[in-house]
């Protein structure tokens, strides 16, 4: 892998994104949007919240993704009695009676949380702060996790008895809040035809790792113009119902706003889209097809907009 030139790679990102998208829809009918979200989330080193409700392939599309990236998978089934020792790993006493720390599902380049509210605070919290740190400690040790890492966790958006919703803090951690819906009458078709017939489906490599790592920094040298990043930091600013220049939307139906990590995801995530779309600098297009995922999860309504029925969504479509 050996690029001239920034605009060179750039060029070459472009072509590998198409032939990551067309790997994928040979297994995975639909989710186009959502396909788009997650390679954009692991191409800024991030990681995303997917919401929908069971039966959607939420597990067979972030193993597919891992396999078309050549990334190591890991699926972790989040319980009420899921400990953070079986996240991490612990030390065991070996036959030489000497402490050996076995690694935990974990150590892997992507990892599937499922239903991480289903599980109790301290377990969640492992796992989060393996995320931010990019590292975890046993005994005294770090041991830092493969690169890139990207967590994909799920939640369910019905049955709520028995969960651990994240708190605000911790739910900020994710770049993106990502809707998993119900596939249209003709992709559902699709779907049942292919899966209930013999599949042998062969899934090209397209990236690896060191590939996957060079992007990422790619993407951080993308230049961003000073009314792009003025934009994106308004567009951060207007959630906030406290601030001097807040719309009356904001200080009528929200009760705490998006703060600076929703800036940042905004214009890293602008600068994404931009290069997978041909462009070499990102427009106000760009954070504006961003905002929706960012800003889903970093705004909290307040008891009026609960009362009235208004959803995040609708929102942040009025303060654009």
């Amino acid at each position: 892998m050996s690029y001239t030139s920034d605009t060179e790679a750039a060029k070459a990102l472009t072509v590998h994104f198409d032939t990551i998208k067309r790997s994928i829809a040979k297994v995975i009918v639909g989710q186009d949007d959502v396909v788009d979200k997650l390679i954009i989330s692991i191409l800024c080193n991030g990681h995303s919240l997917l919401v929908g409700v069971p039966g959607l392939a939420k597990t067979l599309l972030v193993k597919t993704v891992a396999d078309v990236l050549h990334l190591s998978f890991k699926r972790i089934q989040f319980t009420p009695d899921l400990m953070p020792s079986d996240i991490i790993g612990a030390e065991i006493l070996n036959e030489q009676r000497a402490f050996k720390f076995i690694k935990g599902p974990i150590f892997a380049n992507i990892i599937l949380a499922d239903e991480i509210n289903r599980t109790p605070p301290k377990t969640q919290a492992a796992l989060l702060e393996a995320m931010q740190e990019r590292n975890v400690t046993v005994a005294g040790e770090n041991y830092n996790l493969p690169k890139p890492f990207f967590v994909l966790a799920t939640q369910n958006p019905i049955e709520q008895e028995g969960t651990y919703p994240l708190p605000e803090a911790q739910l900020d951690r994710f770049m993106f809040h990502i809707k998993l819906d119900y596939p249209s009458h003709a992709e559902e078709v699709s779907i049942v035809r292919n899966t209930t017939g013999v599949q042998d489906i062969d899934l090209p490599k397209v990236l690896n790792a060191d590939e996957i790592t060079y992007f990422q920094d790619l993407v951080r040298r993308v230049p961003v113009p000073d009314n792009v990043l003025e934009y994106a930091v308004s567009l951060v600013h207007k959630t906030r119902p406290g601030n001097a220049n807040a719309p009356e939307v904001a200080k009528k139906y929200i009760g705490y706003g998006a703060g600076p990590r929703a800036s940042q995801y905004l214009v890293l995530g602008a600068k994404c889209h931009a290069l997978l779309h041909g462009k070499f600098s990102p427009d106000i297009e760009d954070v504006q097809a961003m905002a929706m995922e960012v800003l889903r999860h970093r705004i909290v309504r307040n008891y009026k907009a609960e009362a009235e029925g208004i959803g995040q969504e609708e929102l942040i479509k009025q303060l654009f």
